[in-house]
């Protein structure tokens, strides 16, 4: 389906990742007429930025988004290029109207809906969907001297392999699942050392994506019939045992360590004073919201996000937002937890564009 730019439609969706394809599933199930402006150059979204040895922690089945579920793979679960290979033929069997290498730049508000610009081209829409993520904005945490520290830094965001790390003292910070993964697999070939702020909870080595989706389910749930859901053993954001992860236990280098205090030009000092002369520092330290197209609209605040009720702007009502995290749907950010956000939307949007709300 071709899409002129300026001819004006129901709904432009911004992003061409697993939440922004999950929407369109739903668009194109209705009678609206939709684009969907995507900044990559090639399918995938974020995944085609993830390390090379990324793994997911569920299977297949329940790593699936709406309509077609991913096909099962000879491991026991996905790794990054399946994800990638998924979302490709996803596209292709349902034939999105999709703009490539076209990054949002601003949203302006116009009579009747919202005008969308990529650099000097633009969209008008009745309603806009943003499903951009969170990938492009990787936060790093603040120290005393970290200016001064020549050695090298790079988010995870930008973490391909260890190969590159090999022989060099690497501290790999963050507590998440990404810290574990990459300190995994960077002790192996590194002098490495994991800090984090807490000591790291591992969940039991039979937990995986699909116990902890149910788990999230059940939470809802009880949250929608006003009772206090029951916490089983390990949170929703403990660590899972990956095989990487469960290597690094089996060489006895499963162990992490409390924030130093501050960097100097050539390492770090920790609370106790002694220092440590550092190579890399990896930060595995998560993402924010990717909304700085949404500026221009004044609606994002000072925490990063834009308010919203049931996924839609408070402020600029032609506005949703999908798979930022659980404050636009709980799950929304995961491949099997953003389709009942990205249905409930698309609902939502239909009844607004045709008048029943």
């Amino acid at each position: 389906m071709l899409v002129s730019q300026n001819s004006k439609l129901d709904v432009v969706v911004i992003g061409g990742g697993q939440s922004a394809l999950t929407v369109a599933y739903f668009l194109k199930r209705t009678s609206l007429s939709y684009v969907m402006l995507d900044a990559e150059s090639a399918p995938g979204g974020a995944w085609r930025h993830g390390w090379d040895s990324l793994r997911l922690f569920s299977p297949s089945a329940w790593s699936s988004i709406a309509g077609w579920p991913m096909p099962a793979v000879s491991e026991e679960t996905p790794h990054r290029d399946d994800v990638i290979d998924y979302l490709t033929l996803y596209e292709r069997r349902y034939d999105f109207p999709i703009i490539r290498s076209t990054r949002v730049t601003r949203v302006e508000k116009i009579e009747e809906g919202l005008r969308v610009f990529s650099g000097d081209r633009n969209w008008d829409a009745k309603a806009v969907i943003s499903a951009t993520g969170t990938w492009s904005r990787p936060f790093t945490p603040s120290y005393p001297g970290q200016e001064l520290f020549v050695g090298q830094q790079l988010h995870s965001a930008h973490y391909v392999g260890p190969n590159e790390f090999e022989g060099k003292t690497v501290l790999v910070v963050g507590g998440g699942n990404s810290g574990a993964q990459i300190y995994a697999e960077v002790s192996k070939v590194a002098q490495a050392t994991w800090v984090t702020q807490e000591a790291p909870k591992f969940l039991p080595d039979e937990v995986d994506g699909r116990a902890l989706f149910e788990r999230a389910t059940a939470r809802l749930k009880a949250q929608q019939e006003g009772v206090e859901p029951e916490q089983p053993v390990g949170g929703l954001g403990d660590i899972v045992m990956v095989p990487s992860v469960k290597d690094a236990r089996e060489r006895g280098v499963l162990s992490a360590v409390r924030p130093f205090t501050h960097f100097t030009s050539t390492g770090v000092v920790w609370s106790s004073g002694d220092e440590t002369a550092v190579d890399v520092v990896i930060w595995c330290t998560g993402f924010s919201p990717a909304l700085d197209h949404l500026n221009s609209l004044g609606i994002v605040g000072q925490d990063g996000k834009v308010a919203v009720n049931e996924n839609r702007s408070v402020a600029s009502p032609s506005l949703w937002l999908v798979g930022y995290g659980d404050w636009t749907g709980l799950a929304s950010a995961t491949l099997i937890g953003v389709t009942r956000t990205a249905r409930d939307v698309v609902n939502q949007v239909q009844s607004y564009l045709t008048g029943e709300s």
